[in-house]
């Protein structure tokens, strides 16, 4: 049987990652890893949906027992993904994205050197806080602290296979599903 493919969708927070996976898996035939995370959740998110929302301690009992193929700390709570699931799928023949942070993009390469990363990046910094500053979900201090880990991730993406300039949605969207669609 033919493996499935490791897709990695890697940007700052606020850049559009999310709309862009989901509007890849509504087209295409690619599952999503749904990441644990020891964060709170925002308004509307679901468990088990948008993430595996858990406590800290479970957590670490994921990392004790090496269940995670990456996981990272980013804003001051852990996210990690299911190394478990994530090899069944594969094995199974079906295409997974990932949409993991700059960090855990680079340990799934080493683990996965042929899988697909994608980097989302905003037109600009400005645009990047605006989006941030409407979402309305966070605090100015919080905005700042993001923004500060986009321009340092901004600065270390070029292992990453391709570079998406996120200007426009739709736009945006049509590039990465080539991207996906050639390399799969």
């Amino acid at each position: 049987m033919k493996k499935g493919k490791l897709i990695v969708i890697s940007g700052p927070s606020g850049v559009g990652k999310g709309t862009l996976c989901n509007m890849l898996i509504k087209d295409l035939n690619v599952e999503y890893s749904v990441s644990y995370t020891t964060r709170n959740p925002r308004e509307g998110e679901i468990d088990g949906v948008n993430y595996n929302f858990i406590t800290v301690d479970e957590f670490r009992e994921k990392i004790r027992i090496g269940d995670l193929l990456e996981y990272n700390i980013y804003n001051g709570n852990y996210y990690g993904t299911s190394k478990s699931f994530v090899m069944n799928k594969i094995n199974e023949g079906k295409s997974i994205i990932l949409e993991i942070d700059v960090n855990g993009a680079r340990n799934v390469k080493n683990i996965f050197p042929d899988a697909l990363l994608i980097y989302i990046a905003p037109p600009s910094i400005e645009e990047l806080k605006r989006r941030l500053i409407n979402r309305g979900t966070e605090s100015i201090e919080k905005i700042n602290s993001r923004l500060k880990i986009a321009k340092e991730e901004l600065e270390k993406n070029d292992f990453f296979d391709y570079v998406i300039i996120n200007d426009e949605i739709g736009e945006a969207y049509l590039r990465i599903k080539q991207v996906v669609e050639k390399n799969r």
